[in-house]
Order: structure tokens, then sequence, then C-alpha cells
């Protein structure tokens, strides 16, 4: 996801040129990398770079025509070339959500004797979809950032806690996903019992109320602020628990060139706590994302 805006400049028949290619050819094999560098989550060690999931539901947070293209692109072939793919750059880890499509790739890669992690976000689901969900035996599950946002908003984070509680009762680890630093603030004040976070670095839900009223309007979509990375990173350095944090690349914002991106990267590994990941969704419709940033990872903790 974060990559693609700034890759996205090229001619038509470049673009359904690479649209046509086999699939094989999108995804070589490849020697193994040695994993990335990892942090402990729970009993678990996870690298702290995570497979991000948001282009493969389409979810580009930038243009309908985008998010079309990201869904159309990642078949069913596609995500389990892409999930092979992350684990050989080093990837031990892959954040998903509730996706068959997804699920049938998680079951295709263990077959095949991967080793691949995930991360189920979610949502407070069916019985039976809650079934589903912990028989792929994820190693946490995390209550989706937009409807914890809203819910908090809204008076009603309780439910936030009852779906941590729901999952400790199924014997999985427990996250809270949320978009506003003050929500994490006030979580890591609740005496929940909660494992991880996923913190964006980006504040996207902001309540349309606040915002007219500070900037007399309100943007036609959602707005990325400058200093919102500062701001979540500012509280993601005080709380006691693992935090992966994503959109560290503005939903592609900052994708213009290396060099941005590589500046996105070290600002916030540099403020993240050393027990820290992020996460970081990829789209390797024109070039190989995963190797790229992969080895950004390397270069820049390498040099910490």
């Amino acid at each position: 996801m974060e990559n693609v805006i700034g890759s996205l400049k090229v001619d038509r028949r470049r673009l359904l040129g690479v649209l046509a290619a086999p699939v094989a050819a999108q995804a070589a094999e490849a020697p193994s990398a040695a994993a990335l560098p990892a942090v402990s989550v729970g009993k678990f060690q996870v690298t702290r770079l995570v497979a991000g999931y948001n282009p493969i539901g389409g979810y580009s947070h930038a243009v309908p025509k985008l998010s079309a293209l990201m869904t159309n692109w990642f078949t069913p072939e596609r995500t389990l070339d892409y999930a092979l793919s992350c684990e050989r750059n080093g990837i031990n880890t892959w954040q998903v959500s509730v996706d068959k499509k997804v699920f049938g790739a998680l079951r295709t890669a263990r077959e095949r004797g991967s080793k691949l992690q995930h991360i189920c976000l979610m949502r407070d689901e069916t019985p039976e979809l809650w079934k589903e969900i912990v028989d792929l035996k994820p190693i946490a599950v995390a209550h989706h950032g937009g409807v914890t946002d809203r819910l908090f908003y809204r008076g009603e984070q309780d439910k936030v806690n009852d779906f941590i509680k729901k999952a400790h009762d199924f014997g999985v680890m427990a996250g809270v996903s949320s978009h506003v630093p003050e929500h994490i603030a006030r979580v890591e004040d609740s005496g929940w019992s909660h494992d991880l976070y996923m913190t964006c670095l980006y504040n996207v839900v902001r309540e349309p109320a606040k915002l007219k009223a500070g900037l007399g309007d309100v943007p036609v979509d959602e707005l990325f602020l400058a200093n919102d990375p500062e701001r979540m990173l500012n509280v993601v350095k005080q709380v006691r628990r693992p935090c992966l944090a994503f959109k560290v690349f503005a939903a592609g914002r900052l994708c213009n060139n290396q060099a941005s991106m590589e500046k996105a990267m070290r600002f916030a590994y540099e403020r993240l706590k050393p027990g820290d990941g992020l996460i970081v969704g990829m789209f390797p419709i024109i070039s190989d994302e995963i190797a790229t940033n992969a080895g950004m990872v390397r270069r820049i903790l390498a040099a910490s």
C-alpha cells in the first residue's frame, strides 16, 4: 500500500504489461534471506518489519480506482506469492484481516512448509468466525483501529476490553489498534490485560466537528498531517507493551523516492522502543517492494 503512489508514475502500456505478466514471473524464486532483527511479543519472536494487509483488501487510503486495482491484482495466487516472498526476504510475521483469500493463502503456505506467523486484525466477530480465526492459530488478534476509535468517541470503550477478554478466553494474545494517541494513552492507563498495540502514525479518524472548529472547514477525505507521527511516537515511547506502528509512509504519500522512504522509516525506528516494530503494506505490482523494504530495514537497524 504505502509504496504505490510514488511508484505508479509509469506509462499505461507498461502498467498493462505488468498486470498481464504471469504470477510466476512476479514472484520468482530466490534464496531465502536471513530473518530480520526481531522483538519479543509474548512468547513469540516477531521481526521488526511485519508485512501488512491493506493492499490485498483494496484499502489504499487514496482513491477508489487505486483500491480497485489493488483488489483485482491480488488474486489468491498472488496473495500466496506475497506471503511466501515476505518469508523469503526475512519477514516472519504477516498482519492480516478477516479475508477468505488470505485465510486460503495461509493454509496453502503452511502446506508448503511455511513458518510465517500472523496477527489477525478484526472486529468482535460471530462465534463461528472467531472459531475459524483461532483455528488458523494467529499469534495474536487485534481490535480494529477504526472501530476502537469510534467506540472511544462514543464512550463505549469497554467493548474493546470485552474483546480482549474474549481473545484470552480463546487462548490467544490480544492487541488494541488505534489511530489516536490519546486513545492509546487511555488504554495504557486502563488496567486492561491486553498484550500489544498497533499504533497508526497518522490520525485519519479525527472527529469532523473538531476539525471544522479548528480549520473552519473539513477535508474531502482522510487528513494526513506532517506532525502526526511525532505525536503518536511520543505516546508509544511511554507505554509498557510492544507496539507495531503502521502507515509509516502515509499510505504512499512519502514514497516519491528512496530517500524520502528511508527518512520516514529511520524517523520511526529512532523513536520506537527497542521492543517495537513497523507494519508495512506492500503492493509489488511494478517493483519488488518486499525486497526493497526489507533491505531498508536491514540498513537502518544495522546503523542504529
